[in-house]
């Protein structure tokens, strides 16, 4: 458990990093295109100035001949100036909006890549610790398994030996009582011979008294 937590935190500090160093050069790289883009709308308001500049001078010629033209050329000459000012005020304004744009747009753009690294790295942090989790109750279920298998077990083999050790006891009282039997049997036995014997010397002995009164 200590290694896996060495682990995720080695691991976790390795995409801090990660995204930091990528937070860096994206800074760098909207520093960079900030930069261009700077440069680029200096240029349009230079060329913007110069065409001013030339603006200014053509107004000093119209300024100049207005006095020798009547109303309408003045009149002309205005307008066309005024449709040259909104044209110069709405290409500055979109040079602006342009840049705002593409601003917004990085950072959106950081903000979404950011957040999907945030959220690899906390998905990947969950199943690691759900992972870790399943393994020590996967572990404590086998464990609870094993032990009411093995009380399952011994309770089975306890039953087997008590029927066994009655199966015994009993052929045991069975085999007490035929012995008893043989031993009365042996003893009726033992009795009718000695009697048979009684009664065949008896018998001898009547007979040879017999024999002996008469001779």
């Amino acid at each position: 458990t200590h290694c896996i937590t060495v682990i995720l935190l080695t691991f976790q500090t390795n995409i801090l990093t990660e995204l930091k160093n990528w937070k860096l050069n994206l800074i760098q790289h909207h520093k960079l295109q900030m930069r261009q883009e700077k440069e680029k709308h200096a240029a349009q308001v230079k060329q913007l100035q110069n065409e001013i500049e030339n603006l200014k001078e053509l107004l000093h010629t119209y300024e100049i001949s207005i006095s020798r033209k009547d109303e309408v050329v003045i009149t002309n000459l205005t307008q066309a100036l005024e449709k040259q000012k909104e044209r110069v005020e709405l290409m500055r304004k979109f040079t602006l909006w342009r840049i705002q744009h593409i601003k917004a747009k990085q950072q959106e753009c950081a903000i979404r890549i950011a957040d999907t690294h945030f959220r690899t790295a906390l998905m990947k942090k969950v199943w690691a610790a759900w992972r870790s989790l399943s393994e020590v109750k996967w572990k404590e279920k086998v464990a609870k398994a094993c032990q009411l298998r093995a009380e399952d077990v011994c309770v089975q083999l306890t039953n087997d030996y008590e029927a066994k050790i009655a199966e015994l006891t009993a052929t045991l009282e069975e085999t007490k009582a035929e012995v008893l039997r043989l031993h009365s049997e042996r003893d009726q036995y033992e009795d009718t011979m000695k009697k048979a014997f009684m009664r065949g010397v008896c018998a001898l002995n009547l007979e040879a008294m017999t024999m002996f009164q008469s001779k």
